[in-house]
């Protein structure tokens, strides 16, 4: 499996094209990080392709689990990054908005090696049934595995809607059926067993035990569990908690709490507090004082004023 180098990278040019043409501060940040990583390791490899990919001779038989990490990130030249980083964008843009960066994140992380592992399963197994080797021997590479469990989610999301394949109208709960077929037939180097183990890594998730034993699993090291239904969205300026504007994600501790209430009495002591209770009943009848300025109609308080004068100056101010 060797890299198709290409002077002009014109895969790579169209895909930056389409990434400004969105808009960087349209793209939520957890799908524009893997798809910066994506691009960062196609143009500095972490390992050789041969040495990335995944199989049941490399991954099983010679323990090199680390092929698990590595097959998703690479990809084989400019055009398979493209295609790939393309369809990602606009999965990973809907996605994450709907579940929120962290749990997107964590989801990306289990479909990334729960595709690889299945993967390797389906190679297994087929190399069982027809006493070949060459299926245990074929290595995978690129993240349109992972792409294709993000279909499988985002069509579970709209059960009703249409997708067009090739022109003809599919029904979103078999368009990902058909694309695997399509794709198969139009692109025979592709991985039909890569792309079918996304499929079922999605269905785990929709329709299988995957998304309650991740939620377990976030529950273990959170000391209240995690609740992937957020209520944040992601807008043009950021991640906002409930529509009151602030950027960035809103994330609070386990057990965070607001800072207590000062105690009633201030550390004042008993005439200090009604004098500041008829400050508060003079200002209530017009402007609110600002900040620092003497109370309205110029009343103050001399700091020796006992309860009885306080008392007694009110009532010949309000006689007067």
């Amino acid at each position: 499996m060797r890299r198709r180098h290409q002077g002009s990278h014109l895969g790579l040019m169209l895909l930056a094209s389409q990434v400004f043409q969105m808009g960087l501060d349209n793209i939520p940040p957890v799908t524009l990080a893997v798809l910066g990583l994506n691009v960062y390791l196609y143009l500095f490899p972490a390992a050789p392709l041969m040495q990335a990919c995944v199989s049941v001779q490399q991954a099983y038989w010679l323990k090199d689990w680390r092929r698990l990490l590595l097959s998703p990130l690479h990809h084989a030249d400019d055009w398979h990054l493209y295609f790939n980083m393309l369809s990602f964008l606009w999965k990973g843009t809907k996605l994450e908005q709907r579940l929120g960066g962290p749990w997107f994140l964590y989801l990306l992380s289990v479909f990334s090696l729960l595709t690889g592992l299945v993967y390797l399963v389906l190679e297994a197994v087929l190399t069982e049934l027809t006493q070949d080797q060459s299926y245990s021997m074929a290595c995978a590479v690129g993240f349109s595995g992972v792409i294709f469990a993000l279909k499988v989610l985002s069509n579970h999301y709209h059960p009703g809607g249409v997708s067009y394949v090739m022109g003809f109208p599919v029904s979103n709960r078999y368009v990902s059926w058909v694309e695997l077929v399509l794709i198969h037939i139009t692109s025979p180097g592709t991985s039909f067993v890569g792309h079918l183990a996304g499929i079922l890594v999605g269905l785990l998730y929709t329709a299988g035990p995957l998304k309650a034993v991740m939620k377990k699993c976030a529950g273990l090291v959170t000391s209240n569990g995690y609740d992937s239904r957020s209520n944040a969205y992601y807008s043009s300026s950021g991640y906002s908690g409930s529509g009151r504007g602030y950027s960035g994600y809103r994330q609070s501790p386990p057990e965070y709490t607001t800072n207590p209430p000062t105690s009633y009495s201030g550390g004042l002591t008993e005439e200090e507090q009604l004098a500041a209770a008829i400050r508060n009943s003079l200002n209530e009848g017009g402007q609110p004082s600002q900040r620092g300025a003497p109370p309205p109609y110029g009343f103050q308080l001399p700091q020796e004023a006992t309860a009885e004068d306080i008392r007694l100056r009110r009532l010949r101010r309000f006689d007067s």
